[in-house]
């Protein structure tokens, strides 16, 4: 597909494509959606660079609105953890070539086991302060890890937001069922690192 296409919402209905000179006769507005090969979502006109300098937009940063459900997060947080276990079963059992017996290689399996909640609260630190915004578990649901504005958040805050959730889990979770009562649906490790998690939003 070419990638100097453009798809137009127009009348609440995608509409295309277009090419860029095409998109100057068109009643292209700085809020008007608008989509192109590549692009994980539709933007607004005013935030796509080519269309800013084309139609005079200046860029106009807004909040999120679109906020990642509980039931969302939680499935994300499910595959990253069976991903993990997965890769964790696969070095258990090379082990076991150089492990003999029973009862060795039941303590080499469950010894190592609470790693798996270490290992993701680093990979998740790391996948969400990348350009992805998300580990893989949050991509297949199509949610991110932003700050309040909406943009990528630092190594430093990712950290610190994964770390924090242990004040979510010591209430008995209740700092996790906290986004029910949340507008953000923000958890308390989300409030305590001032970070939102996202979706894309629907067209």
């Amino acid at each position: 597909m070419n990638p100097n296409l453009y798809t137009v919402v127009i009348n609440g209905k995608p509409q295309g494509p277009y090419s860029l000179s095409e998109l100057n006769d068109l009643n292209i507005k700085p809020n008007t959606f608008i989509r192109k090969p590549g692009m994980d979502d539709y933007k607004e006109a005013h935030a796509i660079p080519e269309l800013r300098e084309l139609l005079g937009f200046s860029y106009q940063k807004t909040a999120p609105q679109y906020f990642a459900s509980f039931d969302l997060r939680l499935l994300a947080s499910v595959i990253d953890h069976f991903l993990i276990f997965l890769v964790f079963c696969a070095i258990i059992l090379f082990s076991f070539i150089f492990v003999e017996g029973k009862d060795l290689r039941i303590m080499a399996f469950l010894i190592p086991l609470p790693s798996i909640f270490l290992v993701k609260l680093i990979y998740g630190s790391i996948a969400e302060s990348t350009k992805k915004q998300a580990t893989i578990g949050k991509r297949l649901v199509n949610i991110k890890v932003t700050d309040l504005e909406g943009s990528p958040i630092s190594l430093g805050k990712s950290l610190g937001r994964n770390f924090s959730k242990i004040f979510s889990v010591i209430p008995v979770f209740f700092g996790y069922l906290y986004s029910f009562l949340n507008k953000k649906n923000q958890c308390w490790h989300d409030i305590a690192a001032d970070t939102l998690v996202i979706k894309d939003r629907l067209i």
